[in-house]
C-alpha cells in the first residue's frame, strides 16, 4: 500500500538534496505515518487507520467521531 495518509491524503514530496558544492540529486520526503488502533464508541468497535502523526493530533483534539464524519463530508480534514 502507498504511503499515504487515510484520513488527510497527505503523501510524500519531491526534492532536492544539495551537498556544499551545491550539487544536487533527487530526493524524497516521505510523510510521516503511523498505523493507530480508533475506538469509535458508537459503532462499539475498533478501527486500524495508516495516518500521519498531524492527523493523530487533530484526532485527538477534536475526537475520532467528529473527525471521520468531516472526512466522510469533505473528502480530507
Amino acid at each position: 500500500m502507498a504511503r499515504v495518509c487515510e484520513l488527510t491524503g497527505k503523501k510524500a514530496l519531491v526534492g532536492n538534496n544539495v551537498s556544499h558544492a551545491m550539487n544536487k540529486t533527487k530526493r524524497k520526503f516521505n510523510v510521516n505515518l503511523r498505523t493507530k488502533r480508533f475506538y469509535i464508541p458508537e459503532e462499539d468497535r475498533w478501527i486500524t487507520l495508516k495516518v500521519s502523526t498531524s492527523a493523530i493530533k487533530t484526532i485527538n483534539k477534536k475526537g475520532i467521531s467528529a473527525v471521520l464524519r468531516e472526512v466522510e463530508r469533505n473528502g480530507y480534514i
